[in-house]
């Protein structure tokens, strides 16, 4: 089984035992490095992932001997399955395949990692875009310093951060105006993630800049259904038969979701 091969296979059809070949390299030191960030990225796919392959991971993220490309990819790889426990809860067995004892114990090692200033920045950093999606109290001091330390890839974390922590409206509104795509990037999923009203005209303006580039722009097509989903018709109309197809899909996909969520409001007015 060529762990490549899988990276590019959708994991439904991946053979039942992939699970256990990740497990398997990431415990192999012999094995290559490539191998191992293959198997870490892949880990944490929400059909193979754990308590023993969480674990594993959480390892990984903690061991100073470890790559930090390794480590750094690991802590990412453990994202989904934080903000799948944190959205469904631990009522029913069957709706997470982490314990939550294993929940909380990523959430420990990550905070613990994360405040040790000896981490890698870039294990730090993925750190924290992970633990985020399970948000906790001492998330918003950690975004807001990675915010104001005016270093570009911190700042970067930061924005990422916010589309899953609540509060940080004015930095959202000003990362929109970096020079930087990636970050507008994320101040734009951040600003459609939380319905920012205050932030449609510049998304707007990114919707109808012909050089904008494109995954900013696929961005801010969902964000303007998010924020004001009653005009998304109109300022997205003419995406939806636009001569790229992607971009195309992107804005009918985004009209039709603003329309039932429209719809539904509705039926639930009448109904009350």
């Amino acid at each position: 089984m060529d762990l490549q091969i899988l990276r590019d296979t959708p994991p439904w059809d991946w053979p039942r035992d992939a699970g256990k070949r990740f497990q398997e390299t990431l415990t192999d030191r012999r094995a290559s490095e490539s191998d191992r960030l293959v198997a870490a990225e892949l880990a944490g796919d929400l059909t193979v992932i754990n308590d023993d392959l969480a674990a594993y991971l959480a390892a990984i993220v903690s061991s100073p001997g470890e790559p930090d490309r390794l480590r750094a990819t690991a802590a990412i790889a453990l994202g989904p399955i934080l903000e799948l426990a944190d959205t469904e809860g631990f009522g029913d067995p069957d709706d997470v395949p982490i314990t939550q004892r294993t929940f909380r114990n990523i959430q420990d090692v990550l905070r613990t990692l994360y405040a040790d200033n000896t981490t890698p920045k870039e294990v730090r950093r993925r750190i924290l875009e992970a633990s985020v999606r399970a948000p906790e109290s001492w998330h918003p001091s950690a975004i807001g310093a990675a915010y104001s330390s005016g270093d570009k890839d911190w700042m970067l974390t930061a924005v990422f951060s916010m589309r899953w922590v609540q509060g940080f409206d004015d930095r959202i509104l000003d990362a929109l105006k970096s020079g930087d795509p990636q970050t507008r990037y994320e101040a734009v999923k951040a600003a459609g993630n939380w319905g920012l009203a205050a932030a449609w005209e510049p998304i707007v303006a990114i919707v109808q800049d012909a050089d904008a580039p494109k995954p900013l722009l696929l961005a801010a097509i969902g964000a303007v259904a998010d924020i004001r989903p009653g005009e998304a018709r109109t300022i997205l109309g003419d995406l939806a038969v636009a001569g790229d197809e992607e971009v195309a899909e992107a804005a009918a996909e985004a009209i039709g979701m603003a329309e039932a969520e429209a719809d539904l409001e509705g039926g639930e007015e009448w109904l009350n």
